[in-house]
């Protein structure tokens, strides 16, 4: 098996991906009065502001974890001809990623079945519905 431990950035990722969170009304309020007091523009600056300083809080962590892992940090693009030279090969994709994973448009379900043996995603998966729903049991 081969596993993936470089990213060659192919094409531009999506800036951002939607995420939804439940808050307390208190920490509702609290946001909109810093919103409303002039620290943040919107309650999503405020948000996203605090994650970017946790992050930057555990930087270090996140360094040594992808490292001792072997994650691929950023995009990784899966194209039909990679994986039909893999199934060419006899040789299947260990897939990690910490960012995000595109399985282009004309990767078939069967062929994404043949050549990939796992996947596993820390952040987003875009793939055709039909190789998602073959892969499931191989994403973590």
């Amino acid at each position: 098996m081969k596993t993936i431990t470089t990213a060659e950035p192919r094409r531009v990722a999506p800036d951002t991906e939607k995420l939804t969170i439940n808050l307390g009304v208190v920490d509702l309020g609290q946001i909109d009065l810093l919103v409303q007091e002039g620290f943040y523009s919107n309650r999503t600056d405020l948000i996203r502001t605090a994650i970017r300083n946790q992050l930057t809080v555990h930087g270090e962590e996140i360094k040594r974890t992808v490292a001792r892992r072997t994650l691929v940090l950023g995009l990784h693009d899966v194209r039909r001809s990679e994986l039909e030279r893999m199934q060419a090969q006899r040789q299947m994709l260990d897939i990690q990623v910490v960012g995000l994973v595109r399985i282009a448009d004309d990767v078939s379900a069967k062929l994404a079945l043949a050549t990939i043996a796992s996947i596993e995603v820390l952040g987003a998966l875009h793939a055709p519905a039909a190789v998602r729903t073959a892969l499931a049991a191989r994403i973590r």
